[in-house]
């Protein structure tokens, strides 16, 4: 009976710690996921993607874009930044072109003129938001352009460049390790950055033979050996005539391989461990497409420290999933990358097969879900002649989304694994992910408990200026309210309080185009001499791409000096085309005013005062000793300028003026307007007690000079929309025109959007160029589907 009970205590002993056990198992893995979830939910990331009109550029031409920012989780349209920015940027990553696009509902249009002072050349567009600075520069969008400036002889020959090859090899889930079975993959690229065909084998330290392999698609492959600890190995590739060696990745006396192969309906995955592996130490498995977590849960090896299961792709988010493989200690130590084919748009166009030169293009539009479903579609829509420089894109909007924006480094060709999918574009795929890698986020990032910090706010509103204001001392100056004006009709003020710190962040949410902004305090509140600067809003970081070296065919030399005088024909027969803009929203700061008084209107008089005198009748001049002050009434004539020092807020030109002394100088007949708020007006930081802005005909200040503490400097603000020049030849006479059309761009639409039934019509008309043209259309739904579309037809004369 003893014996009885003692077993039973035994048992209940063994039951009671295989339940604690489970319990810290799944405690564990909750604790994995649940650091996961709080990052993802709490840090909030962004996607962007530029579909610009073509890749290659002349000096002097035009390069249209269309951005479209999403949930870097979900791929839906994101309306969290309202500015993106864009940068053009040469070999040495210098800046050559940037601009700031106004974002609405995820979207936005540009455009840049180049330069004739543009050197010949691949560059790098890249676009990104204020939000992403505070993340890797490698999740920044890039494209490549390429651009010849054929009005200037090059400093140099135009040489082809000497070819290199890079082979590097990527053991599957992360690392060797001894006495396990490994696959590996490689890529192999050209200095062009394009893979290669080559085939090899890898030899350990007595040359022995232990693996051949031969590359597949665009150089990548991959081959199974089992390496061992006392090792070393290299690989000897064969590229063409050439040979090159190679070192494998060093192999691990401890840790775990990862297996994966693709079952059809799911993901078969097989985690090994070396010969000294606990079993009965458990993993810890996470499976996460975004921020969806579709599979958490604790592992446990069998004797021969191997841990199996299946991931049915039904659980899968569309495009790139991660597999994270974690220690007993939470540690991360492996990681493979899985691809889900998402649920992508179907874009339709429906054209002729051929059209005579300056002839009407009619073009259908249908957008639809892939059950064929009717569904509303916003699209970008470019139209360009077909030649060596400009073909059909290599990346689109759902490559870019689905794949090529979760992995690292260059990818050629992305849209191919989306093209006639087949068995081989599987396997390439698989070798893909094999061989680039991730770049999503760093795990102790996400496990940590301490709150991140970040340098750069989102946009929520509108452009941030941000600056810095410090005594001469160099020391920050705090708490002291700066002044940002832009010299111009359309009165924009904005201000800024310094804080503790010094820093200055001015909400510039209505500032559009080139502009000369004044920097100041108020002299009569703050005797101190600041100097205040303005930081740069565009990024300074850079992601590792390489540019390819440039090198330009001889044979093309013939299509280039055609392209170049059909560019100049552009030019000199319509030069309005650069620079017509739609035009900016010229409301004022302020909206509403009490009066407006256009001074043309009224009988003139010879000084300003007199003009306060007669006309303003809700604002009183007075002399306070030598020195003229205004106090401004309300509609009920009582008093609002009742503390400070009692003035209104004096504008010139949007420039605020402390000095009424000064601005009662100036000649009234070079002011054209006067504006009247007789109201406490809080504008931010800024308190007016009403305000009074007077705006010259010039925009000059009628001839006034500024305070000298005053800083003048030029900002660019947000972009203006440039208008797309086409042409109409609608009529006979516009027909037989002698005005010679010779544009190879036909059409440029950054915002078409299908209706409900998923339908839209474009129309426009082709140019005095024959040959082969490109429909190129690329878009997004509301839910995040992405899609996009090629088709071809034929001018002849």
């Amino acid at each position: 009976m003893k014996k009885l009970r003692c077993n039973k205590k035994i048992l209940l002993l063994l039951i009671g710690a295989g339940l604690w056990s489970a319990n810290a198992l799944a405690q564990n893995v909750g604790t994995i996921k649940a650091g996961f979830d709080k990052y993802a939910q709490t840090i909030p990331r962004e996607k962007i993607f530029a579909h610009t009109d073509r890749q290659f550029y002349l000096a002097g031409e035009l390069i249209w874009f269309k951005v479209y920012t999403v949930d870097a989780n979900t791929n839906v349209p994101v309306d969290m930044s309202k500015v993106a920015y864009v940068d053009v940027l040469n070999e040495s990553n210098t800046p050559v072109l940037q601009g700031k696009l106004a974002i609405k509902y995820g979207a936005g249009s540009g455009s840049f003129y180049i330069p004739n002072t543009l050197p010949n050349g691949h560059y790098k567009l890249r676009a990104y938001t204020a939000w992403m600075k505070n993340f890797s520069a490698e999740l920044y969008f890039e494209k490549q352009l390429t651009i010849v400036n054929s009005l200037t002889s090059p400093d140099e020959p135009l040489k082809q460049p000497s070819v290199d090859y890079d082979v590097q090899f990527f053991p599957e889930g992360g690392a060797l390790v001894s006495g396990v079975a490994s696959t590996v993959g490689f890529k192999a690229v050209s200095t062009d950055g394009k893979g290669v065909d080559v085939n090899g084998a890898i030899v350990n330290q007595a040359n022995d033979t232990v693996a051949r392999f031969k590359s597949e698609k665009f150089g990548m492959g991959h081959f199974l050996f089992t390496p061992t600890a006392d090792a070393t190995y290299k690989a000897i590739v064969k590229i063409g005539r050439n040979v090159i060696t190679k070192p494998l990745p060093a192999v691990a006396t401890k840790g775990y391989v990862m297996q994966v192969t693709d079952a059809g309906d799911a993901f078969n995955v097989k985690i090994t461990g070396d010969a000294a592996a606990d079993p009965a130490k458990a993993l810890y498995l996470l499976v996460h497409q975004g921020a969806l977590v579709n599979l958490a849960q604790a592992l446990q090896g069998d004797a021969t420290h191997t841990y199996t299961f299946r991931i049915e792709k039904n659980k899968l988010g569309g495009g790139v999933n991660h597999i994270s493989l974690f220690d007993a200690d939470q540690h991360p130590i492996n990681e493979r990358l899985i691809f889900k084919r998402p649920s992508v748009l179907n874009i339709q166009a429906t054209a002729q097969q051929q059209y005579g030169t300056r002839k009407k293009v009619s073009i259908g539009i249908s957008s639809a879900t892939a059950g064929q479903q009717p569904v509303s579609a916003n699209l970008s829509f470019a139209v360009y002649r077909a030649d060596d420089f400009n073909g059909i894109p290599e990346a689109d909007i759902t490559s870019y989304f689905s794949l090529t924006s979760e992995l690292k480094g260059h990818i050629e060709s992305p849209a191919y694994y989306f093209n006639n999918v087949t068995p081989a574009t599987d396997a390439a795929l698989d070798n893909l992910l094999l061989s680039q890698g991730w770049s999503l986020f760093n795990w102790a990032d996400v496990l940590t408990s301490e709150k991140p910090m970040f340098r750069f706010l989102p946009e929520y509103n509108g452009h941030l200026i941000n600056g810095q204001v410090n005594y001469i001392n160099g020391n920050p100056a705090r708490y002291a309210v700066v002044y940002l004006a832009p010299i111009s009709k359309k009165v924009q003020l904005y201000g800024a309080n310094s804080g503790n710190s010094g820093r200055l962040m001015f909400n510039a949410n209505n500032m559009y185009g080139a502009n000369e902004v004044v920097l100041q305090t108020n002299p009569k509140l703050d005797t101190n001499t600041y100097r205040i600067t303005i930081t740069s809003p565009f990024s300074e970081e850079f992601s590792a791409s390489k540019l390819p070296p440039f090198y330009l065919n001889k044979s093309t030399t013939a299509l280039l000096q055609n392209n170049s005088v059909g560019m100049q024909v552009q030019n000199l027969y319509k030069p309005e085309r650069m620079y017509q803009f739609n035009p900016a929203d010229s409301t004022t700061f302020y909206n509403d005013y009490y009066q407006r008084f256009k001074l043309d209107n009224y009988v003139r008089y010879i000084t300003v005062e007199e003009v306060f005198r007669e006309y303003v009748k809700n604002a009183n001049v007075a002399k306070q000793g030598k020195h003229f002050h205004i106090k401004m009434l309300d509609p009920n004539a009582t008093h609002i300028n009742n503390d400070g020092d009692g003035d209104p807020l004096m504008l010139l030109d949007g420039v605020p003026v402390f000095d009424l002394d000064k601005l009662f100088t100036v000649d009234p007949l070079k002011i054209e307007r006067l504006d009247v708020v007789n109201q406490k007006y809080y504008w931010g930081p800024i308190k007016a007690n009403g305000m009074v802005a007077l705006s010259s005909y010039k925009t000059d200040f009628g001839g006034m000079k500024l305070d000298p503490k005053a800083i003048v400097l030029d900002y660019e603000g947000l972009q203006l929309q440039r208008q797309f020049y086409s042409p109409v030849y609608d009529s006979d006479t516009q027909v037989r025109s002698r005005i010679p059309d010779f544009r190879n761009l036909l059409y440029w639409a950054p915002d078409v959007n299908t209706g409900t039934d998923g339908k839209a019509q474009v129309s426009f008309y082709t140019s005095d160029k024959p040959g082969k043209y490109i429909g190129v259309l690329q878009g997004l739904t509301y839910i995040g589907q992405a899609g996009s579309s090629v088709f071809t037809f034929d001018v002849v004369k």
